[in-house]
């Protein structure tokens, strides 16, 4: 049943100075006015899918944004809306995705539509569908010691999703992740070996930005439940990253040099 509702120089001198002037933009504070999104939520209720959407729904209207509320993965079924909206944010733990639900999702995103999503939402919700991975660019396979306190190191200072912002502690799930190698990292972590001493010392990505097809994808693996965006710098991020996603249809895949971790 449908759920959801509407609450939207040299030449090469140039080029090299183009490219870097994409990947670095600056972050459009409009990006989501007038955007339709569709906001996917359900899923494990531990990582509290209907407190979050209470976070991010109210912000995205005072943003300008068309939000479609979905609790029901059968949206994805709804060609007529998958042709419409501009940025898809998914909020869905441990479920199961249906491969004609799953060939829409990603068709929508190689045809330009954006991705959004945090923690298990989009790191963790359909174990049987590695396309889905693959597009996502991670996997959650640990969390070491539950909840535990540990430090975000920025690591990219001049993408604008993280730029001017600190290295900052949170306590919160350690997402231990199968990474794809060809995401632009914009923070880690470091496991110490408190809990499994083989893992100590081992550099953790927990937010990036990455391409599938058109699509722009952002993830971040922080955010176990509501609360945890009560932390200025984790909302912050997340933010910036869905409104850089928004603008996916309008200004496709960035352009990035390193796309690794560096």
């Amino acid at each position: 049943m449908k759920r959801y509702r509407s609450i939207a120089v040299t030449l090469t001198g140039v080029l090299l100075f183009s490219l870097g002037a994409m990947a670095n933009e600056a972050i459009n504070e409009n990006a989501l006015q007038g955007k339709k999104v569709l906001y996917v939520y359900g899923g494990w209720e531990g990582h509290e899918p209907e407190p979050c959407r209470d976070v991010f729904v109210p912000w995205l209207e005072s943003e300008g944004a068309e939000v479609f509320l979905c609790d029901d993965l059968a949206c994805y079924d709804d060609s007529v809306l998958m042709a419409e909206v501009d940025l898809i944010i998914q909020h869905v733990t441990m479920a199961q995705l249906s491969g004609s639900r799953e060939r829409a999702l990603l068709n929508a995103v190689k045809r330009g539509v954006g991705l959004a999503g945090w923690h298990g939402g989009i790191g963790d919700s359909f174990r049987d569908n590695p396309e889905f991975q693959y597009m996502v660019g991670g996997q959650w396979v640990a969390h070491p010691g539950g909840i535990i306190p540990y430090r975000v190191n920025i690591t990219d200072r001049e993408d604008p999703v993280t730029r001017g912002l600190e290295d900052f502690d949170i306590r919160s799930e350690q997402y231990y992740m199968h990474v794809d190698p060809n995401v632009k990292v914009l923070a880690t972590m470091t496991f110490t070996g408190d809990h499994d001493f083989w893992i100590d010392g081992a550099v953790m990505p927990v937010v990036w930005k990455k391409q599938y097809g058109n699509g722009r994808v952002f993830y971040s693996s922080l955010g176990h439940v509501a609360s945890d965006f009560d932390v200025f710098e984790l909302f912050e991020i997340m933010k910036r990253g869905i409104k850089w996603a928004a603008e996916s249809l309008e200004k496709g895949a960035e352009k990035w040099l390193s796309p690794a971790y560096d």
